[in-house]
């Protein structure tokens, strides 16, 4: 999906950009690595922390980093507790903007949400009402607010455009949770709860560009679409969808191709890609992992899938190392997997602490380095190597609230949040 323009374009922004820049979730590419950084090994509420920043309401989405400021989002005035939530009119979006170098608030941006958003209840207070993460292309920050639809500010946080993304819900009631993804000249979304669609707008204007209806398939559909650079200078736009993987063209959202895969129920984790292979997962009732070589036309289930495995992640997206993936599951098991056959290497428990999903944040690598994030239990750090060893186990002590993003690594500094705050670990 992508032409050989994008591939020189981000050789560009790489050299042009702050070398601290995390613009959209998982980073520039959506794979959850830092090159280069060297974040520290521990931390506490005492040691290694430049600032903490206090956020007006909770929140599950990341941070993301662009020129010395630092983009988060969370929710206020419902929704705070699960027996008392309010007055749904009452509920806001905030888009923050804080100084990267001391985390001084530059200005907050609060939404009023739409009255069609889905009320709070147990399952959506798992995550909450700020769970997509913004991105910028260093002209404006894009935010998705589900059925309060897309929206694009400037740097200095002047709301330029809203546009409607659709007012459904899924029989689920969980609300939605897939991030923005920049394209060209697209903000393109993964609206499976709001439309059963992924849909492209115009980063300039917000009017639509282009649509595609996903159907019953997108049903249960939590996860980001992904860029996968693929042989002759294409660039498929990539998916994984209950029972299949699809891969599109970006430009158009016309669909390449698919696979049918042997994964269905709560499609959250994201696809993970290396040298043109896919690696898609799901199902929190018996997950699974399978792996496609992207491109291709049509059904490509026969000639392009490689493995499957009943092995795999449920809510956090794992990250490539050297011909393994890593990842922990919500329940705190830390996986190394083979990305040659899917074989497990190691498993193994890590602490998570009380609450039914102790994981929820996908990891994040640097120096040799995977950060899992749990919920209540800290950060547990651990060598990327496919030998376990846990490196360093680090709590924010005065901290209660949960800790449900995936960081952001920015620079040689690690952007943490929780529902209450947002921390910046450097050394």
């Amino acid at each position: 999906m992508h032409s050989t323009s994008f591939v020189f374009g981000c050789a560009l922004l790489a050299t042009s950009c702050f070398a601290a820049d995390w613009p959209q979730f998982r980073g520039s590419d959506g794979q959850g690595i830092a090159t280069g950084s060297k974040p520290p090994l521990e931390w506490s509420d005492t040691k290694n922390v430049r600032w903490k920043a206090e956020l007006p309401g909770p929140g599950s989405s990341s941070p993301i980093q662009h020129g010395g400021k630092v983009f988060v989002t969370c929710y206020s005035g419902y929704g705070l507790e699960l027996n008392a939530p309010g007055n749904i009119r009452e509920l806001k979006r905030h888009l923050i903007c804080l100084n990267a170098s001391d985390g001084k608030v530059l200005w907050d941006r609060a939404v009023t949400a739409d009255a069609s958003e889905d009320e709070f209840n147990d399952r959506l207070s798992e995550h909450g009402y700020a769970t997509q993460t913004p991105a910028t292309d260093g002209e404006r920050v894009y935010a998705f607010f589900g059925k309060s639809g897309v929206l694009a500010f400037d740097m200095n946080g002047k709301q330029l455009w809203q546009a409607d993304a659709g007012k459904g819900s899924s029989g689920r009631g969980w609300g939605s949770a897939t991030s923005v993804v920049l394209y060209k000249d697209l903000v393109i979304v993964n609206a499976a709860d709001e439309s059963s669609a992924i849909l492209a707008f115009d980063k300039a204007t917000g009017k639509p560009r282009w649509k595609t209806d996903g159907g019953a398939y997108l049903e249960k559909v939590y996860n980001t679409p992904v860029l996968v650079p693929v042989d002759g200078g294409r660039v498929d736009l990539v998916v994984a969808v209950q029972n299949e993987v699809w891969g599109f063209n970006p430009d158009t959202g016309k669909l390449r191709w698919y696979a049918q895969v042997p994964i269905s129920s709560n499609m959250a984790a994201g696809v993970v890609a290396h040298d043109g292979v896919v690696y898609a997962f799901g199902g929190n009732r018996g997950p699974g992992t399978v792996a496609i070589k992207a491109g291709g036309s049509g059904d490509v289930t026969k000639s392009h899938v490689l493995w499957t495995s009943t092995r795999g992640t449920d809510f956090p997206t794992p990250v490539f190392h050297d011909g393994h993936l890593y990842f922990a599951n919500s329940q705190g098991v830390a996986y190394c997997m083979s990305a040659k056959d899917g074989e497990i290497v190691y498993q193994e428990r890590i602490e998570v602490g009380r609450g039914r999903k102790g994981v929820y944040a996908s990891p994040v690598m640097a120096d040799g380095k995977i950060y899992l994030v749990t919920r209540t239990a800290g950060i547990a750090v651990i060598a990327a190597k496919p030998k376990f060893e846990q490196l360093a186990h680090n709590v924010m002590a005065t901290d209660s609230a949960s800790f449900n993003a995936t960081p952001a690594i920015a620079g040689d500094t690690l952007l943490l949040r929780s529902n209450s705050a947002i921390y910046c670990i450097g050394k």
